[in-house]
């Protein structure tokens, strides 16, 4: 595997922070340049209060949460009315309603799914909770809620959550969480933070996971020592799930996480402590597996997708991911087995902070902006 840095001079930072401090207003679409090629940006449905995770479901419309604890539909470039039954969420800094995922079999089970910081004794932690999604007149609602997933250690922190929902193929789903603001909680593993957890559809768990008997770690664990995943997807290249997440002072981080091993946090780091101190031992150590790709100064990254539409074909296979700090896309370019050999940056400052990305089924980028008159934005082509 290719491991790659990004580093920027001082000057080049403080140019993107000097375009980072004027958006763009997207009251009707508008033409920008990604290098070379002409893409539309336009806002759809109103203003969201800081969107979190959107999804689409097979009609066509596509359901988006408030991190403050709504989830709404986009049906016909309108926002419903908040969707009713949504349980109590610890909507407080980081915390909130998160990532939401509809079900493979959403068609026939009007099934969706979607992580949350759920309040209980001592404090909150990272959960996951399905319902079936009922649209029959002009109040949708959820019902059937069933938690199947909940942290339990929950502590009084209100950030590093996680947390991203992927479904594989092979019909379990990944699970991110944030290390809660204590990176030994990442070295444990008899602790769901700092993790990758895999699950199946109705919270048990797979036979086949490095830890499915409760030896060594728990049961859900898939990957340990993670700093705070914001981002995962399926990869169909590697048939793999990748994920990013923030460094500290430096270091975010992109793998793709294998079956029982650990990837550092805190004990390696491509970053520092926000003091300047050193991190652990250094960048590398015995037992410890190395990011596919890191950045240093960090992004801040948050929302990933592989790019598998027809729209972009120069971007297919290669990977899209939001900057919350520099207020752009990150599109890492890819080799054909995979690899990542190269970055390239687009959109600074036009929209804000980027939250989320998806790739739309016909082939355009949908953007999630995380502030408090947040939108989404649709990118396509325009040439």
């Amino acid at each position: 595997m290719m491991n790659i840095t990004r580093k920027l001079s001082e000057t080049v930072l403080a140019g993107l922070a000097l375009a980072g401090a004027s958006t763009l207003s997207l009251a009707a679409p508008a033409t920008l340049d990604a290098g070379g090629i002409a893409v539309q940006a336009e806002t759809l449905g109103g203003e969201l209060e800081h969107p979190w995770g959107l999804d689409f479901l097979p009609d066509g419309d596509a359901i988006v949460t408030e991190r403050p604890g709504r989830l709404r539909i986009l049906s016909g470039g309108q926002l419903s009315a908040p969707v009713s039954g949504v349980p109590q969420v610890a909507a407080a800094g980081q915390g909130g309603l998160l990532d939401i995922a509809a079900s493979p079999d959403f068609a026939s089970s009007g099934l969706i799914y979607f992580s949350f910081s759920e309040p209980g004794d001592g404090g909150a932690g990272t959960a996951v909770a399905r319902a079936r999604l009922v649209r029959d007149g002009d109040a949708p609602r959820l019902e059937g809620l069933e938690v199947i997933f909940s942290m339990e250690r929950k502590t009084g922190t209100s950030h590093h959550f996680g947390s991203r929902l992927v479904f594989h193929p092979d019909g379990t789903l990944f699970v991110t969480t944030g290390d809660r603001g204590d990176g030994s909680r990442a070295q444990d593993f008899q602790d769901h933070a700092g993790a990758v957890l895999r699950i199946n559809p109705d919270g048990t768990i797979p036979a086949d996971n490095p830890y499915a008997d409760g030896a060594g770690g728990k049961p859900e664990i898939w990957s340990k020592g993670h700093r705070n995943l914001q981002g995962a997807t399926f990869d169909p290249v590697t048939n793999s799930v990748l994920t990013v997440e923030h460094g500290a002072k430096g270091g975010d981080e992109v793998n793709r996480p294998e079956a029982g091993k650990n990837y550092g946090w805190p004990v390696i780091s491509y970053g520092v402590n926000y003091s300047g101190s050193k991190i652990g031992v250094g960048t590398e150590a015995p037992g410890y597996e190395q990011p596919l790709f890191y950045w240093d100064p960090s992004i801040a990254p948050s929302g990933m997708a592989v790019y598998d539409g027809e729209m972009f074909p120069e971007w297919k296979d290669d990977l899209l991911i939001g900057s919350l700090k520099f207020q752009l896309v990150s599109r890492l370019d890819r080799t054909e087995a995979g690899q990542i050999s190269g970055e390239t940056r687009y959109f600074e400052g036009e929209f804000g902070r980027i939250r989320d990305i998806n790739v739309a089924p016909d082939g355009s980028i949908w953007l999630l902006t995380d502030e408090g008159d947040g939108h989404i934005v649709r990118l396509s082509r325009a040439n």
